[in-house]
């Protein structure tokens, strides 16, 4: 007999909107998914994403069992197998070439997995290897940089209070495309339309004429790669003028006349050529901005993978300090998170300062940056010979053979270590290289709660998303894979509990948080607490300490006064009791307190920030390409990892090239032919679709596709492969400041292919 309907409700993990989700299971199956109209921060909004959970869960080309090479094949093993091939290839590595001959990365998808989020960082710290990569250095790490110098904390971010605000400045971001990022906020279409109906202005700056600039009040095509110019000759606009106020916030502001002299060379005149953008155009933005009765300034992947990305990235917040907008309700506000941010923990104000480059890559000496090496020297530590050579490595989610520069080096690379563990649910264009995969559950059977997103939240809400299947027969859950990776990396052999990790990790929160002397559980006895947290294990019993001892936690039993009406404070079992979520109210001013700054100050003035200003000085009168290449994002592609789900790929193919009607009758382009795009690195061929949503001299690739590779079991992207973008970009150039990839504004050659799209040739055909 079936079991009767039940309906759970749950956040979806797939992107950083974080909408909440009604499902229905019958019989442990789900039938349905829907918004959640009760939710409490995005109110029955969702994308097409949201509903493919249950595809994803079910489908066939997702692992369920541990994948163990044998005689150059993967094949099927037990989970005991498996950890047992981890233990036989991993410690003779670690024996004879010492710690730093293995190599981690670490996926995009962590961020969106409470298990990645916890239980990840002890892993890298039981292989104890100083060569730790991940996404970060080909997305965000220019903003974290700019975020850890300016204000003392990577994820302390001013986020833009949309619901609030009058005027909305759009910097290389299409959320209308993407659900928004660096700023979590369900249903951001909706929102900008609020700011229109309200009377306010949406302003988009962008190459192409995206979804998102297709609803603005103004779209400025800027030349890719140049908004760390624009930004600057705002505020030297504005400093002309007189008309730059930091309003109540100045309080807090260091050296803010030192930044508007060191601006001073840009002016509106002298970037005008170099960011494709008249004078007239930019010093109207700039009296726009301050004219605003509120307004904000957000810049997101299009500023962060670029030449000068941690400058831009802190030029937004440098225009926001001078427009008077910075923490300010309608301006760019820090979020209070409920759990796990760092500015809500230890003493208000101060903090370390950023130290980077305290360890060094082998072959570039490229600089460490918060615990990170650039991912663009991965594949070069790995082929090439010497004392350090990398031999070994482990994934946790992600496929960097598509996501990073100069990808055909990377894929060769791989094919050639003594031993790759990879932690996926597929066996992807990356992980086919593996000796051992270990599959985690899906999301559909795991807990889940926002630790990272809901730092990044333009509004302060809570909720806890309990599993809604169970886990299959056998199957560990994630955290469990993870810790006994731990264990076998410190020598401690297959049969060690996971609970020996998990324990530990509990413990040193516990102690640090009796510890903190501004904390709610200061001196309080540890194992008081530790029982208090019983009889929960996993990432469960972590978010729960950490949303006890919180801005908003009961203090294990120190605090009794509502959080919301008629809310507790919070704990894992109050969530529970709302399984809508729990709002916690609109963004409040929070300066000074967030900041962890050396000075107890907004440090506007960072020396390595002032000191890169020369750089930039430096390429304001470079000549410009003939042709540079830019991605561009899709409402229903996430990265590279959802093209398996044929209700999101089926339909017009979305991986072509976008290129200007008037470049292609310069360059002898045809619609819907081929066109071969050539860089430093290699060469690619992609359909041609003619549109005038780019700007001349501009032609735009989405990232995330080239699922043509042989091993890969991808059915539905394999019938889709699309090209890889990353097959033409050069891993020899980056933002110096954060070891950021530049994947836009890539120089490239565009012509005809030789043969038309309707031959034999595939339309993912690439050389390198």
């Amino acid at each position: 007999m079936p079991v009767a309907d039940r309906t759970t409700f749950r956040t979806c993990p797939l992107c950083e909107a974080t909408c909440g989700l009604e499902i229905t299971v019958v019989d442990q199956r789900v039938t349905r998914i829907r918004g959640d109209r009760d939710d409490v921060f995005s109110h029955g909004f969702i994308c097409p994403k949201g509903s493919t959970l249950r595809q994803l869960h079910d489908d066939p080309d997702r692992l369920r069992r541990p994948l163990v090479r044998r005689d150059g094949e993967l094949e099927e093993a037990s989970w005991e197998e498996a950890f047992a091939e981890v233990e036989r290839l991993l410690l003779p590595v670690l024996a004879e070439h010492g710690r730093d001959a293995v190599a981690s990365y670490v996926g995009n998808p962590n961020a969106h997995n409470l298990s990645g989020l916890l239980y990840v960082k002890p892993l890298l710290k039981a292989l104890g290897s100083r060569n730790v990569f991940s996404a970060s250095t080909v997305d965000q790490r220019p903003k974290e940089l700019a975020n850890a110098w300016l204000f003392g904390g990577g994820l302390t971010m001013a986020v833009p209070d949309l619901d609030r605000t009058d005027y909305l400045l759009v910097l290389g971001a299409n959320p209308y495309a993407s659900n928004g990022s660096l700023a979590t906020a369900p249903d951001w279409p909706g929102r900008i339309e609020a700011i229109r109906a309200r009377g306010g202005r949406l302003v988009v700056i962008d190459p192409r004429r995206s979804r998102t600039a297709e609803e603005a009040d103004w779209h400025l095509a800027i030349r890719p790669g140049t908004d760390a110019f624009l930004l600057a000759a705002v505020v030297t606009t504005l400093a002309e003028s007189g008309r730059i106020d930091p309003g109540p916030t100045g309080e807090w502001v260091r050296g803010l006349d030192e930044v508007v002299a060191a601006l001073a060379p840009f002016t509106a005149e002298a970037v005008s050529e170099t960011v494709g953008i008249s004078a007239a155009d930019i010093r109207r933005l700039a009296d726009e901005l301050v004219d605003a009765p509120t307004a904000a300034v957000y810049g997101r992947i299009g500023t962060t993978t670029a030449e000068f990305g941690t400058l831009a990235s802190w030029l937004v917040d440098v225009v926001n300090v001078c427009t008077g907008n910075l923490d300010r309700p309608g301006g760019a506000m820090f979020p209070r998170a409920a759990a796990g941010s760092p500015n809500t923990r230890g003493a208000p104000r101060t903090g370390r300062a950023l130290r980077t480059g305290r360890h060094h890559s082998r072959v570039r000496g490229l600089g460490e940056t918060l615990g990170e090496l650039p991912v663009s020297c991965l594949a070069e530590e790995i082929d090439t010979p010497g004392e350090g050579q990398v031999r070994a490595l482990v994934t946790l989610a992600g496929n960097p053979v598509l996501s990073t520069p100069n990808s055909a080096r990377l894929d060769a690379a791989l094919a050639t270590l003594d031993c790759y563990v990879a932690v996926d649910i597929y066996l992807n264009e990356t992980t086919r290289h593996a000796h051992v995969v270990l599959p985690p559950p899906s999301a559909l059977q795991k807990d889940h709660y926002d630790l990272a997103f809901n730092q990044l939240a333009i509004r302060n809400v809570a909720n806890w998303s309990p599993a809604v299947l169970p886990l299959d027969d056998g199957q560990p859950e994630e955290w469990e894979v993870l810790c006994r990776l731990a264990l076998i990396a410190q020598g401690l052999g297959t049969d060690a509990d996971p609970s020996l990790v998990d324990d530990l990790i509990v413990d040193t929160l516990v102690a640090g948080a009796v510890a903190d002397e501004h904390g709610p559980v200061h001196r309080r006895d540890p194992a008081e607490i530790l029982d208090a947290l019983a009889p929960r294990k996993g990432p469960a019993r972590l978010v729960d300490l950490l949303l006890r001892t919180g801005p908003y936690g009961d203090g294990f039993g120190s605090r009794t006064d509502p959080v919301a009406p008629g809310v507790p404070p919070l704990s894992v079992d109050v969530l529970l009791d709302n399984p809508h979520g729990v709002d916690l109210g609109p963004l409040a001013p929070r300066l000074p307190e967030v900041l962890r700054t050396p000075s107890g100050m907004v440090e506007l003035d960072a020396e390595p920030i002032l000191a890169d200003l020369g750089r930039l000085t430096a390429a304001l009168d470079r000549a410009a390409p003939e042709a540079v290449l830019v991605g561009r994002r899709d409402l229903r592609s996430n990265n590279s990892w959802m093209h398996n789900v044929e209700v999101l790929v089926k339909g017009r193919p979305r991986c072509t090239l976008h290129v200007n009607p008037t470049d292609a009758d310069r360059w002898g382009l045809v619609d819907g032919d081929l066109a071969t795009v050539t860089g430093r690195v290699g060469s690619l061929e992609a359909p041609v679709e003619l549109t005038d949503s780019v700007r001349s001299g501009v032609v735009s690739l989405p990232h995330g596709w080239g699922h043509d590779l042989p091993g890969a079991r991808l059915d539905v992207a394999g019938r889709h492969a699309g090209v890889n973008s990353n097959l033409v970009t050069d891993e020899l150039v980056l933002d110096e400041l954060s070891g950021n990839a530049v994947l836009n504004g890539i120089p490239v050659v565009v012509t005809p292919a030789a043969v038309p799209a309707g031959s034999e040739v595939p339309v993912s055909s690439a050389t390198a």
